[in-house]
């Protein structure tokens, strides 16, 4: 009875688990598709700007559109939210590995760039042992996507740099807080699924902007096919193409303007896209995170056409210099506007870069909205406002007991007072010489009065004239 009875249980069992699978996919799917429209109807930012057009609806959960000559953030959605970045980590990557390394340079595969891979990790089959140059390894990286030549090149740059892999990734952090990062965090060369590995739709795009002055790099993300050839350990060549599918000329989403980027996907991470474009106007970088499949690049050219067809730079130069600002470092200075949006209607924020040399950058905002920055010489007064620095000689009070004070030419505060000093005894020394010289000027000018006071007595009385010694007789 007992066996029949588990039996039944069993059957009931497993006819629930079978009913109960396409329910719970049906459900997942559905859920997935709710999510996606409402990633859809989720406004960009910038549309609450007043006067700005309005811009593209897109999937992805976070975007962004950014000049990258003037930094200028032209299209905003969810821009500083923190999400997982995938492969286009690799971005990052390349660009501390060019930074510090030659094309020319090794690149071995140790165990460890090799043992973390997964069955569906992307990579293109190296060994233990084999070793290729710098620039098979990036073109394998940006291209191929190869999770573990990025681990080796990681490896062997952060030897370079004094620490192996560990400090690669503490060059990847260090790099994207120089850049501007304020919302990253790097914890691997490849972008594999960590919980404290993510970035910014915003920081990407400060990355990409970085990636897009180094013409190598440049150059190896429009390669559409790479061989790598025999290795010391592998006789047969390794061939791979481009993934980024704004770049297959002849592709339904192939974009004429588009000059590289880089693709990204993890089931965390869904579907990523930073791509990079230049219409002989503007350089774009479009960033998209957590996205899904090709409506990454649906997305991206929404977002490419929507600022080409609605912004256009302003010159610096034409319009009225601040007073703070005594010259713009670059004479071809911009900010990005739209058709409504004037220059005076802008606010700025400067930053003193190097108070003794004068150097600073000037951002301008159109309601907090970032439209371009550039470097700019600053005015002294404006740098002794800001800062306290004067080139003016100034003796300030006194700091107190034992601290060596600098003041802005770099003399300590005892220095000062002992040149003080210094000069205070010079001035009493020329002082008392001419006192002791006038001195000395009146009492010749006395003996020489009483002598010819003496000479005319004598003459008066009829005496001799004789030579007057200046002696008293007794």
């Amino acid at each position: 009875m007992r066996k029949l009875q588990k039996s039944v249980l069993a059957v009931i069992l497993m006819t629930v688990i079978v009913l109960g699978l396409p329910a719970a996919v049906y459900a997942d799917e559905n859920d997935a598709e709710k999510l996606k429209k409402q990633s859809y109807e989720t406004p960009a930012d910038t549309d609450s700007l007043t006067g700005w057009p309005a811009g593209p609806k897109v999937y992805a959960k976070a975007a962004v559109i950014m000049d990258m000559d003037s930094g200028a953030i032209l299209y905003a959605k969810n821009a500083d939210e923190k999400l997982y970045p995938a492969s286009i980590t690799k971005l990052l990557t390349a660009l501390v590995a060019v930074e510090n390394s030659d094309f020319t340079d090794e690149v071995l595969f140790t165990d460890d760039s090799i043992s973390f891979l997964q069955y569906d990790d992307a990579h293109i089959g190296m060994r233990p042992g084999e070793i290729i140059n710098m620039k098979d390894a990036l073109h394998a990286l940006l291209l191929a996507s190869a999770n573990e030549v990025a681990y080796a090149i990681a490896e062997n740059v952060g030897s370079k740099l004094g620490g192996g892999y560990t400090a690669f990734i503490d060059k990847m952090n260090e790099r994207s807080t120089e850049l501007g990062c304020t919302g990253s965090h790097w914890t691997n060369a490849n972008g594999l699924h960590n919980e404290n590995h993510y970035t910014t739709a915003h920081d990407m795009a400060l990355i990409a902007s970085e990636v897009s002055k180094h013409q190598e790099l440049l150059g190896i993300m429009q390669t559409m096919n790479y061989t790598i050839g025999a290795t010391n350990l592998v006789d047969e060549n390794r061939t791979f193409q481009q993934h980024h599918k704004m770049l297959w000329e002849g592709n339904s989403n192939y974009y004429e303007y588009c000059i590289g980027g880089k693709t990204g996907y993890t089931d965390d991470a869904g579907t990523t896209l930073v791509t990079m474009a230049d219409n002989g106007q503007m350089r774009l970088a479009a960033v998209v995170l957590y996205d899904y499949g090709t409506d990454a690049y649906v997305d991206t050219r929404a977002m490419f056409d929507y600022t080409y067809g609605n912004f256009s730079k302003i010159s610096l130069m034409k319009e009225e210099k601040p007073k703070q600002i005594e010259e713009f470092t670059d004479p071809e200075a911009y900010v990005v506007l739209p058709p409504g949006v004037e220059y005076k209607d802008l606010e700025m924020e400067i930053t003193v870069q190097d108070e003794k040399e004068g150097t600073g950058r000037v951002t301008y905002f159109y309601q907090n909205q970032n439209v371009g920055s550039t470097d700019v010489t600053l005015t002294p007064e404006y740098i002794e406002s800001a800062t306290g620095y004067t080139t003016r000689l100034q003796i300030s009070g006194a700091s107190e007991a034992g601290d060596d004070v600098r003041e802005n030419g770099g003399i300590p505060m005892w220095g000062k007072v002992l040149l003080c000093a210094g000069a205070a005894c010079v001035i009493l020394a020329v002082i008392l010489t001419l006192i002791l010289v006038r001195i000395r000027r009146r009492r010749k000018q006395r003996r020489m009065r009483r002598r010819r006071q003496q000479i005319k007595e004598m003459r008066g009385r009829g005496g001799k004239r004789r030579r007057y010694t200046g002696r008293r007789r007794g």
